[in-house]
């Protein structure tokens, strides 16, 4: 099977099995908790970072190019940092239906300015909707699967877990090679290249593959917008 017909089959495969039966509250805590850990070993890159040696899955390291992004921040050493050191057996982990941005963040947000959570509201939901129902070639395929699985992995990345998603879907539609242009492109975006974009979805239109970034880049600004505002909403309590 080609890259993509093979992702189509297992997007088949997993509504099927979803259909029959649905794993338990415990397998999918366990599923979430393996997911979790395992984003801490995707180095932006290209490098899988196990124990005791390093994969290069594929080799990008080559042409990354130190991007001197101070120019454009007031603190350059602001940036990205996991949310756990490696190793940790405990992970800490951001319940989402403990602080919901439906529940939660929207109405705060727009307690802080007016209207602007209807804004923010909007612009995810059209960027998590947006589809052709399309899939390379494939007129008239059902991408829900696909496109939540994206949006949960970059929370998975920042400690979010939602109790009602099976991670285990996660590792069926995202391959290896994707997963380390996400964290790139989600966490360190200027050190992202060309060969990285070139290599996943070979076979996906270029309005597919924007549509990727549109939909990381909305999950990593409503994780950070659930850090914030959770943190305000304590302090208003």
């Amino acid at each position: 099977l080609s890259e993509l017909e093979a992702l189509m089959e297992r997007m088949k495969r997993l509504q099927e099995d979803k259909e029959d039966e649905e794993a338990s509250q415990e397998e999918m805590a366990t599923r979430f908790e393996k997911e979790k850990k395992e984003s801490l070993l995707v180095i932006s890159g290209g490098i899988w970072a196990f124990p005791h040696f390093a994969v290069l899955f594929p080799a990008f390291d080559d042409e990354i190019v130190s991007t001197d992004v101070s120019r454009y921040v007031e603190d350059p050493g602001f940036g990205y940092k996991d949310f756990a050191r490696r190793g940790e057996d405990h992970l800490p982990t951001f319940r989402a239906q403990d602080y919901t941005w439906e529940n939660h963040g929207f109405s705060l947000v727009n307690r802080l300015y007016s209207d602007i959570g209807h804004l923010l509201d909007e612009k995810f939901r059209m960027v998590y909707n947006l589809t052709y129902n399309t899939m390379a070639t494939h007129e008239d395929v059902d991408t829900t699967t696909l496109r939540r699985a994206l949006f949960n992995y970059v929370h998975c990345m920042y400690g979010i877990r939602y109790d009602d998603y099976d991670y285990g879907e996660v590792n069926q539609l995202l391959e290896r090679s994707l997963k380390v242009y996400i964290k790139t492109v989600t966490c360190y975006p200027e050190r992202t290249t060309k060969r990285m974009y070139d290599s996943y979805w070979r076979q996906f239109k270029h309005s597919e593959k924007v549509h990727v970034n549109l939909l990381l880049m909305e999950a990593r600004m409503q994780a950070e917008l659930l850090y914030a505002l959770r943190a305000i909403t304590r302090h208003l309590t």
